[in-house]
């Protein structure tokens, strides 16, 4: 199965602390990399967590709060250092273009590529990207300014083809794609070969879905239903509900609620309040109603298939986690 990873760049909220960056993260889809959010010291968590900068031309922005967008300059500033020639696709709600064009055309004047925005409402789902393998999505969420989760769906892929049976059949090399694509195949004497005896199924196209910031939404579980992973904003516990709902933030047992609710395989929680010296208390808040979760951790590395971790490719049990994060 090809590879469609999460690497948690940074977890934090919105006030600094020594455990924690600010939001960011990448997804890594067949070695192409799409950034979401880019808080402060993104560019220097990019590069602990081994991932290339050229291979990344998309970066996603879920609202317009300094801890989520503040790494952009830094970052852009790099690209045009390192030679980048290959234009940089923005993708952000209404209001990002105005603040950072003047900023990049006084700091980072004559870059070899071009910075391209692309915003957009943030009140209703939009496909705001696509390409041959993928699709990212707009997923409305409810802060304190207009946000948005994004919803990165894989596209299905062709079905595999079982050799022994195509040399058997004797199948012409001009057949074979239309054979991957669910085409039975008529032999020149006239007889149809079924294609389910010709291919085997292509395994289940993957979703990730990330949520951050946000007020608790019980609807987005029909939005989200059935996703692989799901990434959560839980800045604070549930004995701290009346300060989520004064900031429009989510508590852990409210993430990991809607992560029963919406059916996902895996959850993990982020965003994580200053206030907490041991996230432990989230993390054991949310799994007593979903235990299938994981506490995000900079430098993580989670493989959306099957939702196994790792630190610096060093295998992690989801079981495990826990123990982990305590240390």
């Amino acid at each position: 199965m090809e590879k469609f990873e999460l690497h948690i760049l940074g977890c934090g909220s919105a006030l600094p602390t020594t455990r924690h960056f600010a939001s960011s993260q990448v997804v890594n889809l067949r070695d192409k990399l799409y950034m979401i959010d880019c808080g402060e010291g993104a560019q220097m968590q990019l590069r602990r967590s081994r991932l290339k900068f050229s291979r990344l031309n998309h970066i996603f922005i879920s609202h317009l709060h300094g801890d989520h967008c503040f790494g952009l300059l830094g970052l852009v500033s790099t690209f045009g250092l390192l030679g980048r020639t290959a234009d940089l696709h923005i993708y952000s709600p209404v209001g990002l273009e105005a603040l950072f064009a003047p900023v990049f055309s006084f700091f980072c004047k004559n870059l070899p590529f071009k910075v391209l925005f692309h915003e957009f409402q943030s009140k209703k789902p939009v496909c705001i990207f696509e390409d041959r393998s993928l699709t990212v999505t707009t997923i409305p969420l409810q802060h304190r300014m207009p946000s948005c989760g994004f919803l990165f769906e894989e596209k299905q892929g062709l079905n595999h083809i079982v050799r022994e049976m195509v040399d058997f059949y004797k199948v012409p090399v001009y057949e074979i794609n239309r054979i991957k694509n669910g085409s039975d195949y008529v032999t020149p004497e006239g007889e149809v070969i079924p294609n389910a005896r010709l291919t085997l199924p292509a395994a289940p196209a993957r979703k990730y879905a990330y949520c951050s910031d946000t007020i608790y939404l019980p609807h987005l579980a029909e939005q989200l239903k059935g996703v692989d992973l799901l990434y959560h904003e839980a800045t604070f516990a549930q004995e701290n509900l009346a300060r989520a709902k004064e900031t429009f933030h989510t508590t852990a047992s409210q993430a990991a609620q809607l992560a029963l609710d919406a059916g996902v395989k895996q959850l993990v929680i982020g965003h994580f309040s200053a206030r907490y010296e041991d996230e432990t208390v989230l993390l054991d808040e949310a799994q007593s109603v979903f235990p299938r979760t994981l506490l995000a951790k900079e430098n993580l590395c989670i493989n959306v298939s099957d939702g196994t971790a790792s630190f610096d490719h060093r295998p992690i049990r989801v079981e495990d986690d826990s123990r982990q994060n305590r240390k």
